[in-house]
């Protein structure tokens, strides 16, 4: 059987860098895997129906460990894109749609050309975001396709001559990076963005988004702050849309003043920022998230217009708005006391009988541990005084007999019986 192993082992690594190969790396074991296999047989099913390039496979990484560990395999499932030598890790949402665009973005061309004005409209009518750069050959040209080596697994790239771009797009220098989205584009300028490759993971994302914990933790990586509309999406009261109408014209009407440092979107329901927050917050409401140190800002005023949005966001920008939460030593020891809190509590909610198997028994046992050991002290320290009382005896038994005749009672009708000496004390009164 290892024989076989071996040379499965030895016919993937040979072949895989002719080919193309979309893997999964699983563990037989694992819940988020079982869930995946439905949904992974039918991304093999369409890639073949339409003729892509892409194999599709999976592997046991349990049984497979040396491939598993070459690949960088560190938890499960794993979605791996293997081409040629370079392997893309795929850090998106587990469904057929998503991972099918993965594998057509990252088996493709790194920059795909766009030669007419009518491609580069397709493009924009196909894609929400996209990177383009525009010139010829430059120092700015090779930051961009490493940019684009590393952030493929995100979003598209695109290269053009100026005559492609359409006429509202207005240049001040050449070459440039722009990126495309919100129905609008934005210029990548040097001096105020800094290193490339961070301006396009900060500006990979729609200015407004619906947000789940997914997302939130892919806007970790973009260092912008997210103003999140917390809502009930089945509540239709004027409360409730008001607010995400509110976030929504800001994203909008403020886009030039407050991308660089804002994200905007709403989120339904308040399971997950509660979790966040080691809070309960009333629904609805807007939180305000640091996601790179876990800080976060609630409001201090009443929310009526889009205007009172932005004093808000601007005293959070001039730092008159405490921040609440952070990274600190007690913030981190809170949260393990939390997740532990939350952990036996779900266990409960879910299956109260083996919540009680789990944290009865244990406690259970400690209990009769804890009595064995407070039944055995004591024990000891009455045989501990008993043995001092014999010694005493021992050492001054006419002390002894003395206090014994002061204690004898001088009358009575029923005589007291005498108490036999022990036999030791007899020997020494004969010695």
């Amino acid at each position: 059987m290892r024989q076989n192993q071996q040379r499965k082992r030895h016919g993937f690594k040979d072949s895989r860098k002719d080919d193309i190969w979309l893997v999964d790396f699983y563990a037989p074991w694992c819940g988020h895997c079982k869930k995946l296999e439905p949904i992974w047989n039918e991304v093999g099913l369409e890639m073949k129906s339409i003729g892509s390039p892409v194999k599709v496979g999976k592997m046991d990484a349990t049984s497979y460990s040396s491939i598993a560990s070459e690949f960088g395999v560190r938890g499960y499932p794993t979605i791996k894109l293997l081409k040629g030598d370079l392997a893309y890790n795929y850090r998106g949402p587990r469904t057929k749609n998503d991972i099918i665009e993965f594998a057509h973005r990252v088996s493709g061309a790194l920059i795909r050309p766009l030669p007419s004005q009518q491609m580069f409209e397709h493009v924009q009518k196909r894609h929400r975001v996209f990177f383009v750069y525009i010139g010829g050959e430059s120092p700015l040209k090779e930051k961009y396709i490493d940019a684009a080596s590393e952030l493929i697994v995100y979003t598209y790239f695109f290269s053009a001559s100026e005559e492609v771009v359409p006429e509202y797009v207005t240049l001040k220098e050449m070459p440039a990076v722009l990126v495309f989205k919100d129905e609008t584009y934005f210029v990548y300028d040097e001096y105020e963005d800094g290193d490339l490759s961070s301006w396009i993971n900060r500006e990979r994302f729609q200015n407004y988004l619906t947000v789940d914990g997914f997302l939130l933790y892919e806007l970790g990586d973009t260092g912008k702050l997210v103003a999140i509309a917390v809502i009930d999406e089945k509540n239709t009261s004027t409360e409730h849309t008001r607010l995400k109408s509110i976030i929504q014209e800001v994203a909008r009407d403020y886009r030039d003043q407050f991308h660089r440092d804002f994200q905007f979107g709403h989120m339904d329901g308040n399971d997950y920022i509660n979790t966040l927050l080691m809070d309960e917050l009333k629904v609805p409401t807007v939180v305000v998230l640091n996601t790179s140190n876990q800080q976060y800002f609630l409001l201090d005023r009443q929310i009526t217009n889009a205007e009172d949005m932005v004093q808000f966001i601007n005293n959070i920008l001039d730092g008159t708005v405490e921040a609440q939460g952070g990274d600190s030593i007690l913030q981190r020891l809170k949260r393990i006391v939390f997740d532990a809190k939350s952990t036996i509590v779900s266990i409960f909610k879910s299956s109260p009988l083996m919540g009680c198997f789990l944290f009865g028994l244990p406690l259970g046992v400690i209990s009769i541990m804890c009595y064995g050991i407070y039944t055995a002290d004591a024990d000891g320290g009455y045989i501990e005084e008993r043995y001092e009382v014999s010694r005493s005896e021992i050492e001054n038994p006419e002390q002894i007999e003395e206090s014994k005749a002061q204690q004898e009672p001088r009358t009575g009708d029923s005589p007291v019986p005498a108490v036999q000496e022990p036999k030791d004390v007899l020997e020494k009164k004969k010695d």
